[in-house]
C-alpha cells in the first residue's frame, strides 16, 4: 500500500502539499497505533490523516466505523478509506497501466464479466496473480503506480479514496494555497 500510495499521491494532491506514508506491519499493527499516532503526533504543520486499509472479507460500513472509533478521542482531521476487497482491485480497475508496467497485454480481460467490476472481485490479489506469476507486491506497486490513471479507474473504491482526498484539500484549504511557507502541510 505505502508503494502505490507514495507512487500515486503527488498526482492527486495540490502540488504544495506534502505527505508522509506510514506503513504498518498488518490490520492489528495498524489498529494499535491508530489512537497512539494520532495523539502523539505534534507537527502543527500537519493538517490531516488519512487511513487507508484492505477491507478483505470484511463488513466495509462495520470496518470504517471501528476505524473511525480507533480516532474518536484525537482533535484531528481523519479520512478512512477501505480498499474493496484488496488493494489489487486498483490494478484491476485500470488494467491499461499493469499492461504498461509488465509489458503483457491484460486489458482484454477487463471486458471478461468476472473481472469487469474490480470491487467486486473476492481475491483481486490472487486473480492478479493467475495472469502475472511475476506480480511480487511491493515491486508491483513501484512498476503500476506511474502508469495509474487517476482519473479513470473502473474500481470504486479507487474513486471514492481519490475524491475523499480531493475532498479533503479542498475543506483545510489546500487545493489553492500558494504561500510556499505553507507548504509543509500532510494529507
Amino acid at each position: 500500500m505505502k508503494e502505490l500510495l507514495d507512487g500515486i499521491l503527488p498526482r492527486i494532491l495540490p502540488e504544495n502539499v506534502e505527505f508522509t506514508t506510514i506503513p504498518h506491519e498488518g490490520k492489528s499493527d495498524l489498529k494499535k497505533s491508530i489512537p497512539h499516532k494520532l495523539k502523539c503526533w505534534k507537527d502543527p504543520n500537519v493538517v490531516a490523516f488519512v487511513i487507508v486499509q484492505d477491507q478483505d472479507c470484511n463488513d466495509c460500513v462495520a470496518l470504517k466505523k471501528e476505524l473511525l472509533g480507533l480516532c474518536k478521542d484525537c482533535e484531528k482531521t481523519v479520512l478512512i478509506r477501505i480498499a474493496c476487497h484488496e488493494l489489487e482491485a486498483w490494478y484491476w480497475g485500470d488494467l491499461e497501466a499493469v499492461s504498461i508496467a509488465f509489458n503483457k497485454n491484460l486489458r482484454p480481460l477487463g471486458k471478461q464479466r468476472k473481472y469487469r467490476t474490480p470491487d467486486n472481485i473476492m481475491s483481486p490479489k490472487y486473480e492478479l496473480k493467475k495472469h502475472l506469476p511475476e506480480l511480487e507486491q511491493i515491486s508491483g506497486a513501484r512498476r503500476i503506480a506511474p502508469h495509474m490513471n487517476i482519473e479513470n479507474n473502473t474500481s470504486k473504491s479507487f474513486g471514492v479514496f481519490v475524491k475523499g482526498l480531493q475532498d479533503l484539500c479542498r475543506k483545510t484549504n489546500l487545493h489553492n494555497s500558494k504561500n510556499t511557507s505553507q507548504n509543509h502541510n500532510a494529507c
